[in-house]
C-alpha cells in the first residue's frame, strides 16, 4: 500500500486535552515542503527515532475541542506512550477513514477514536511496527 502523502516535521506541544481522557496526540508542525491532504481522519504510519508505529491522524480543525479554525496535524499513536516533544517525525498518510466532525463531548470523541484505531489496525495490519519504548 502506497501512502497518499508523506508529511515531515517536528512534534510540538498542543493543548494536552487528549491526554486527559487517555488519547494523547503527537502534534506535528509540518515542514514547509510537506503536502497536506484534505481535512479528515486518516490511518497513518508514524516513523520516529524509536521505531515505526500505526496511528490515527486528524488533519484539519478540532471542532469538538475548540472553535478555532486553525488547521492541525495530530496523531494518536497506537500502543505508544513516550515523551517525544521536539522530535522529528515522518508521517505516512495511508488511508482516509472519515470526515472531521463535531461531537458532543470528549467521551464521544474517545469512543470514535477507539473505533478509528481498530479500523487503522485492521487496514494496516501488514505494516511492521516496533514495540513501544
Amino acid at each position: 500500500m502506497e501512502p497518499i502523502t508523506v508529511i515531515t516535521g517536528r512534534i510540538v506541544h498542543g493543548k494536552g486535552i487528549g491526554r486527559t481522557v487517555g488519547m494523547p496526540t503527537a502534534n506535528l508542525l509540518p515542514s514547509s515542503s510537506s503536502m497536506i491532504p484534505p481535512e479528515g481522519v486518516y490511518a497513518s504510519v508514524v516513523h520516529l527515532r524509536s521505531g515505526t508505529y500505526i496511528g490515527v491522524t486528524n488533519i484539519g480543525p478540532r471542532p469538538s475541542v475548540d472553535n478555532s479554525p486553525r488547521e492541525t496535524v495530530e496523531t494518536n499513536i497506537l500502543d505508544f506512550d513516550s515523551d517525544i516533544y521536539g522530535e522529528d517525525m515522518v508521517l505516512e498518510v495511508m488511508t482516509y477513514l472519515r470526515p472531521v466532525r463535531k461531537m458532543a463531548d470528549l467521551e464521544e470523541v474517545k469512543r470514535q477514536v477507539d473505533e478509528d484505531k481498530e479500523r487503522a489496525r485492521t487496514i494496516l495490519s501488514g505494516i511492521a511496527v516496533s514495540s513501544s519504548i
